[in-house]
């Protein structure tokens, strides 16, 4: 039996049978047919944001959450154009999202009508894959490709234009099961010679490490699981980059940390040395690696990845493996097993014991003194009082973001969420009130900083409409906090542009809302203004001033090697040479 309906109907069934259940978006004139059928519905939730931005990126929330795609509805021109730096954001972070924006009718595209943009021409750069439709009985079937696309292979965003006329005509409704999706099929499996020559390389290696990313995470509970077991079971270390932190836990024996610019000295210091590097769901950014010609110059470097031109793309990897992680550590055990579960115990051992003089060093540590806070201590007392929630963790952009990574641990998949690829200040705001209805129940936190936080701060009319008790943890050192850093150490201490002047009052701020603020400024008060955060039951800003000048170390110096590292002044490091309250290693 054929279903005739319109344009904008075709929209809201495609969703529902996708198990779509909410929807972030912001409505105008283009995209008014969809919004009255949304309207006459109850199975999908529309979350109505303050910016298209947040809308994107609370989706992102929704989706590195939960491990379903986000989905997005905005109008045209200015509503498309705002979403821009969320569907890059996405697109750098493999977050699978759907965009859906209104366009003005066929008739009129390309004569400069009112709110008329080139979304499709725009987006292309920023999206897996993008759409114009321009003929309603295609617009099915575009829409379930478009969820087919972005969750098939690499995650990522995709946008689908969807003309005004072709909003109201009418056509015949395809469902998902005859959609035509056998054009885009990824491949899954690694190739078997290979993988048995990963192991092989396994077997005998007397410093190997696993290094991996966010992609272990995308791809689902069970490549985080196949993970953990081959650690445990070959003892092998492991280290994570920034979206990586949860696949395998912060408080698992083989746990090294974060690596790259601001990861800890014992990940990058095992990096540099190993003789086997097995990249799983990394793609070798530039955080990572610091100096490429300096890069683990003594290592063999396998790379498992579903995105063939990841591989090789920025270092020459001598075991290349295409396919899903699930997969292909599914068939690496196997193997391993299958050949006697061999490692080189006695080299491991060894191995081992140089990480452990490296750990040693306790590159991440501080001394909480006088009455200022130190951002460090903020953190570590958060993650002491939190741990035992069921936690979901986001952050903006900047020292706060690594102070977080290095002082909260993770040990679940899809509980961080932070922007790593772009970087894009005003993330995590609007990301946890997408996290937050996913996980009603949850306890989510954003660490922000102030300047990051001012980004979004329009997203707390959200936040208090919808009765989201989002927490707002700011890092208030009245800077540009990383900007900042970088003039001091790079840039003669000439502090262009990175002083904060005339901020709000936060707790006044949120009042303004409806929300609950706090400030805190004396360590002492701490421990009891977190606690008066976590036990109220609606959205929170917090705003706790800290130590200005604070630097986040471990760092990375521009130009140098991932072994050439600026740690703390409280490091316990003897072959230092001192820098500016940091000693280089």
């Amino acid at each position: 039996m054929t279903r005739q309906m319109t344009g904008a109907k075709m929209v809201v069934q495609a969703l529902k049978d996708q198990g779509v259940d909410v929807v972030f978006g912001y409505p105008g004139g283009a995209v008014l047919p969809i919004y009255d059928e949304i309207f006459q519905q109850n199975d999908i939730r529309h979350v109505l944001v303050r910016h298209e931005q947040g809308a994107v990126h609370a989706a992102e929330g929704y989706a590195r959450s939960t491990g379903k795609p986000g989905v997005v509805l905005v109008t045209s021109g200015p509503g498309a154009t705002n979403a821009v730096t969320g569907l890059t954001d996405a697109l750098m972070d493999s977050i699978p999202i759907i965009v859906l924006t209104g366009q003005v009718p066929t008739f009129m595209i390309g004569n400069d009508a009112f709110q008329e943009a080139d979304t499709v021409g725009i987006t292309r750069p920023c999206t897996k894959h993008n759409w114009l439709v321009s003929d309603t009985k295609n617009l099915s079937e575009i829409l379930h490709q478009a969820f087919h696309v972005c969750t098939a292979g690499r995650p990522g965003p995709v946008l689908v234009d969807i003309p005004k006329d072709v909003q109201f005509a009418s056509a015949e409704y395809t469902p998902p099961q005859k959609a035509k999706t056998s054009h885009y099929q990824p491949q899954v499996k690694g190739d078997m010679a290979t993988i048995i020559e990963l192991v092989e390389a396994m077997e005998v290696a007397e410093r190997p490490i696993f290094y991996t990313g966010g992609g272990v995470i995308n791809s689902g509970p069970a490549a985080s699981q196949l993970l953990r077991e081959l650690v445990e079971s070959s003892g092998i270390p492991i280290t994570s980059t920034l979206m990586g932190l949860g696949a395998y836990p912060a408080n698992g024996q083989h746990w090294l940390g974060m690596l790259g610019m601001h990861g800890l000295y014992e990940a990058n210091m095992a990096m540099h040395g190993c003789d086997l590097m097995i990249n799983i769901g990394a793609r070798f950014d530039d955080r990572i690696t610091g100096r490429l010609d300096a890069f683990s110059p003594g290592s063999k470097k396998a790379h498992i990845d579903i995105d063939p031109s990841s591989i090789n793309k920025v270092i020459k990897t001598d075991i290349p493996i295409i396919g899903d992680i699930a997969h292909v550590l599914e068939d690496v055990l196997n193997v391993w097993k299958s050949r006697g579960r061999k490692v080189n115990r006695e080299a491991i051992q060894k191995w081992w014991a140089k990480i452990e003089a490296w750990r040693k060093v306790d590159c991440l540590a501080f001394k909480q003194e006088g009455k200022s806070i130190k951002p460090q201590y903020a953190l570590e007392r958060l993650e002491a009082l939190t741990k035992d929630h069921d936690r979901y963790i986001c952050t903006e952009v900047g020292q706060h973001q690594m102070w977080a990574a290095q002082y909260l641990g993770f040990n679940d998949p899809n509980r961080w969420m932070t922007s790593g690829g772009l970087g894009t200040m005003g993330y995590g705001f609007p990301a946890s009130i997408g996290v937050q209805m996913a996980h009603p129940d949850a306890l989510v936190i954003n660490v922000a900083g102030e300047a990051s936080w001012l980004m979004n701060m329009q997203e707390m009319g959200t936040a208090v409409q919808y009765r989201l008790p989002v927490k707002q943890f700011i890092l208030n050192n009245e800077r540009l906090g990383m900007v900042r850093q970088w003039q001091e150490l790079l840039h003669g201490e000439r502090y262009s542009s990175s002083w904060s002047e005339a901020l709000p009052d936060f707790v006044k701020l949120a009042e303004a809302f409806g929300a609950k603020g706090i400030l805190c400024s004396d360590p002492a008060d701490l421990d009891d203004a977190i606690m008066e955060m976590l036990n109220y039951d609606g959205p929170v800003i917090f705003d706790c001033l800290v130590e200005k000048h604070e630097n986040c170390f471990p760092m990375i110096p521009s130009g140098e090697p991932h072994n050439k590292m600026l740690l703390g002044q409280n490091a316990s490091t003897k072959d230092a040479i001192g820098s500016k309250g940091a000693v280089l290693v």
